[in-house]
């Protein structure tokens, strides 16, 4: 038992704060060896390059939901790793936001890994600001809180103690007996979140694949907008493409932008209609990368008005 290589699935809606959370603990690891699957919703994985570190050790699963290509991709990046296991201490997966974190517990569980790996817990990360409402737009956060072994409120910064309360009982609503975790900025202390060893004791314990949510993703609508260019976006022109052009559907956007008025790098994270830049140093060629998500929305539309944005050449 000892032996197995223990794994953390951090789940959670978009733009809930999933990636600040690995982040954070990436940075107060003292010294454990932790190997990182990250998977993305679109054909850019904006996330692994916004983590703080990305060693030999990272593997990404990419082009679609982890639950969609969940068989194939999570074992073999899962026997790669343990190809690897005196190097590694543990393993934490980070989801998609479109993903049920079901079919990944039901892979652990009930395929040749249980024998070498054990799940020590899925980690639901939940933005306090959006959840009322991304909870009734989608069944996929429904799963997450579900089967969530821990609820990690974030962002409870922007919100009064009232919305908190009411957010807390919207969760015991869904999960009786909810381990509930309130945070800012994906900030929690590591011994509450990690080697916890809940997985024993997870309501996916008792499911089967028959739980599973089948094609969620093309069901609920979801389309992800993959944008990238050579050329730098005008500032003044993306500023008026987000006050007035971008559509109230797409709800989920994130990326590295090139601004033809900076030398510095931005890091563009935007959740419904909060949006937040942070600079740091180009290490590459200057270039923008920008995915964009919502419901039934026109890709082409998008890719146009973001090429418009564009300086001229």
């Amino acid at each position: 038992m000892n032996d197995r290589l223990p794994v953390t699935v951090i789940t959670g809606f978009l733009g809930s704060g999933k990636t600040t959370l690995l982040n954070r603990i990436l940075h107060n690891l003292n010294g454990l060896k932790v190997a990182i699957l990250v998977n993305e919703f679109g054909d850019i994985n904006i996330d692994s390059q916004l983590l703080v570190t990305v060693e030999e050790d990272m593997i990404e699963l990419t082009n679609g939901c982890i639950c969609c290509t969940l068989n194939d991709g999570l074992l073999n990046a899962m026997h790669k790793l343990l190809e690897q296991r005196d190097r590694i201490d543990a393993v934490i997966i980070e989801t998609t936001g479109l993903a049920d974190p079901l079919p990944i517990a039901l892979t652990l569980l009930g395929t040749e890994l249980r024998d070498m790996t054990t799940l020590d817990s899925i980690l639901t990360v939940v933005d306090a600001e959006h959840f009322a409402v991304s909870l009734l737009s989608s069944e996929v956060l429904f799963q997450q809180v579900v089967y969530g072994d821990i609820i990690l409120v974030n962002k409870t910064d922007l919100v009064s103690p009232e919305k908190l309360q009411a957010i807390d009982h919207q969760i015991e609503d869904i999960k009786e007996n909810a381990r509930i975790l309130r945070m800012q900025d994906g900030n929690v202390p590591l011994p509450l979140i990690l080697d916890v060893q809940l997985g024993d004791t997870g309501t996916y314990q008792n499911a089967s694949q028959d739980d599973v949510l089948i094609s969620h993703v093309k069901n609920e609508g979801y389309v992800s907008v993959s944008f990238k260019s050579k050329r730098p976006f005008d500032l003044k022109k993306f500023q008026e493409f987000l006050d007035y052009q971008l559509p109230a559907s797409v709800f989920r956007m994130k990326g590295i932008l090139w601004f033809n008025e900076s030398n510095a790098q931005h890091i563009f994270q935007l959740s419904g209609k909060r949006f937040q830049i942070d600079d740091r140093t180009w290490e590459t060629e200057p270039s923008n990368q920008l995915v964009c998500i919502g419901q039934k929305i026109n890709p082409l539309q998008i890719q146009q008005m973001l090429t418009n944005c564009l300086t001229r050449v």
